[in-house]
């Protein structure tokens, strides 16, 4: 700051001291001249066009050097950055007296994501994402590492390396709004636990206002999943109705309105599970397959979401149906009352198996960056074989910029 105050200092020390002529102007006939005469007004003292421009010209490049500014190099003309945190304090309470209750601030996740466009439409993208092990390590994993390009057909793009799956991201966006508290339905434990956000393969994108699609093929088992050896490939779906016209649409749930109707879901031929090690009487694979359907209805007021999903493995691996609703409702500007229950009937072991969760909470949009939450998190599992019953409360910051 100093050199830059001195820079403008000497500036304004050399314009005083450059070379500088008095103009003079007749009175009747508004003729310039250089010399004072009969009739003649001064207009007073000016510098020479070329000469500003010559010395603003050597000020600028000594305050360049001066300031040793960082230059970004990119071979693409635009580079888009963002970052989103999920930070928060839980307290778990157990049902069972034998285990302690548990208070602890954490770090849920931290997603840094880079973009490079080299059009308006077509970029590359990466996503890292941080998550802590069973050891209580603080890893760095991959996220999203894709190619998209836009219109490669009719009104469709295409993301191709690790991409989206076709329906996490989706909700998150339409109809289940808080990630940072419990992930959507389809991907939560204590829900009906059947897919994950993101995975190796091809996405193929279609928008058009009434119509919107994910196509794609995919190794199966998730970004993080153990098995990577495919020798056949998943094939999964969203196909979106949207009754109100807004497929095209960027919804912001606080201003729009918007009702949708989608079907969904995941066929995987040789699926891998449970563990890596071929030896392991874990380790199997199966015909994995799994299907949803999804509503979802919103207005500035209000939204209401719900699923009904259903999956029928050959051997009864993740075999079981379930639904979840969901809605939240917006009394006054920047609040937000949430609720949301799951219940999924795992039919994999002998006795049938209740999972249940209910949630409730609530909001406060603090700007456009932060949101406050607060909320109950109940799980129980209805099962006379586990008394493994929780409640938990948690107090969360999303953070996004």
């Amino acid at each position: 700051m100093k050199k830059i105050t001195l820079s403008l200092m000497a500036f304004l020390a050399t314009s005083a001291m450059a070379t500088t002529i008095t103009l003079y102007q007749d009175k009747d006939s508004g003729a310039i001249y250089t010399k004072p005469g009969p009739n003649r007004v001064k207009l007073g003292e000016f510098i020479s066009k070329d000469e500003v421009y010559k010395t603003t010209q050597e000020i600028t490049q000594k305050m360049k050097k001066e300031t040793k500014a960082t230059e970004v190099f990119s071979k693409v003309p635009k580079l888009k950055i963002n970052g989103v945190h999920y930070l928060g304090f839980t307290h778990i309470n157990y049902e069972d007296d034998n285990k302690a209750d548990i208070n602890r601030f954490e770090t849920r996740r931290n997603y840094l994501q880079l973009k490079a466009y080299w059009n308006k439409k077509d970029y590359a993208r990466i996503t890292l994402d941080t998550h802590q092990d069973d050891t209580g390590d603080w890893k760095v994993r991959l996220k999203y590492a894709y190619l998209y390009l836009d219109n490669v057909l009719p009104y469709t793009g295409v993301e191709f390396g690790q991409v989206h799956r076709p329906w996490i991201d989706w909700e998150e966006h339409h109809g289940w709004l808080y990630r940072s508290i419990a992930k959507t339905f389809v991907e939560e434990h204590e829900g009906a636990h059947l897919t994950n956000s993101a995975d190796q393969g091809i996405n193929f994108k279609t928008k058009t206002d009434y119509f919107t699609s994910e196509i794609g093929l995919f190794n199966g088992e998730g970004y993080h999943g153990k098995d990577k050896e495919n020798t056949k490939l998943s094939f999964e779906w969203r196909l979106t109705a949207h009754l109100l016209g807004t497929g095209k649409k960027h919804v912001h749930t606080t201003s729009d309105t918007y009702a949708d109707i989608s079907f969904l879901g995941q066929i995987n031929p040789d699926f891998k599970n449970s563990t890596n090690d071929k030896s392991s009487s874990d380790y199997k694979t199966d015909d994995f397959k799994w299907y949803a359907i999804h509503a979802v209805y919103n207005q500035p007021m209000f939204l209401l979401a719900g699923m009904y999903a259903t999956s029928k493995p050959s051997d009864k691996i993740y075999d079981g149906h379930g639904w979840s609703i969901n809605g939240e409702f917006r009394p006054v500007n920047k609040w937000s009352i949430l609720a949301r229950y799951d219940k999924w009937t795992d039919e994999s072991g002998n006795n049938d198996t209740d999972r249940k969760e209910w949630i409730a909470g609530i909001a406060y949009k603090y700007n456009k960056n932060v949101k406050f939450i607060a909320n109950t998190f109940v799980i129980d599992p209805d099962n006379t074989q586990s008394d493994d019953k929780e409640s938990k409360y948690m107090l969360t910051t999303e953070v996004k910029w």
